[in-house]
């Protein structure tokens, strides 16, 4: 047990290690001893883990898109006991996804995909896998419960999600400077509001109940 734990412990940390490396350095200028450096293990150590660099890339982010969905899923906790005011609720849903889409690793993991797309076009389905999509899923989950409670006029969840989360962070790549800058927390409360104010204005239950009215008014 305590071997079995060790070799996770070394595995993780060089997963760790590999993607603050990546981070730093782009894929073609990190070096595995680099990397076992920063990790704390001897380099053969790394290769006994994960047999090349390439390979170690790969699940680096892998590794790096699953503790970002694991806050983000954390996140969304709120949606399944709102509060009486639903938008309180989702401004607050929505701005810990925005602190968490803008924190320096969130911003690293980017960057970093969107400059070796090219050499690793499959890391696009990787990080997706294991982050966006199921993000989307869990959020879009949420919203279905809401609408069934009557609070919300969603009819397809996870469109709803899509779009809210469109919403969120939609804006933050140019004030972002893609990441480069930092963006302060009255900011992205400003983004939030402005977020969840569109999203309500689209998927509230006043909404949904207008667009009913109106229909059977037409129909009469």
């Amino acid at each position: 047990m305590t071997t079995s734990r060790g070799r996770i412990d070394k595995r993780q940390a060089i997963l760790e290690g590999a993607f603050t490396v990546f981070a730093r350095r782009g894929y073609a200028k990190a070096c595995v001893q680099e990397i076992a450096d920063e990790a704390g293990v001897a380099k053969p150590t790394v290769y006994n883990h994960l047999r090349d660099k390439a390979t170690l890339f790969r699940h680096a982010m892998d590794a790096a898109a699953q503790a970002a969905l694991k806050e983000r899923l954390a996140a969304l906790e709120p949606l399944l006991a709102p509060d009486d005011e639903l938008r309180v609720t989702l401004e607050e849903v929505g701005h810990g996804l925005l602190r968490l889409h803008c924190d320096e690793r969130s911003c690293a993991l980017r960057r970093l995909l969107y400059s070796e797309i090219t050499a690793f076009p499959d890391a696009v389905d990787i990080v997706t896998e294991s982050g966006p999509h199921r993000l989307n899923e869990a959020l879009a989950d949420r919203l279905a419960r809401l609408a069934l409670a009557g609070r919300l006029g969603v009819t397809d969840p996870a469109q709803a999600a899509e779009q809210f989360m469109a919403l969120l962070t939609g804006p933050m790549e140019a004030r972002s400077r893609m990441g480069t800058r930092p963006i302060g927390d009255a900011e992205l409360w400003d983004v939030t509001r402005a977020a969840v104010h569109t999203f309500l204005q689209a998927f509230g239950v006043h909404r949904a109940f207008g667009a009913e009215r109106a229909e059977r008014s037409e129909k009469v």
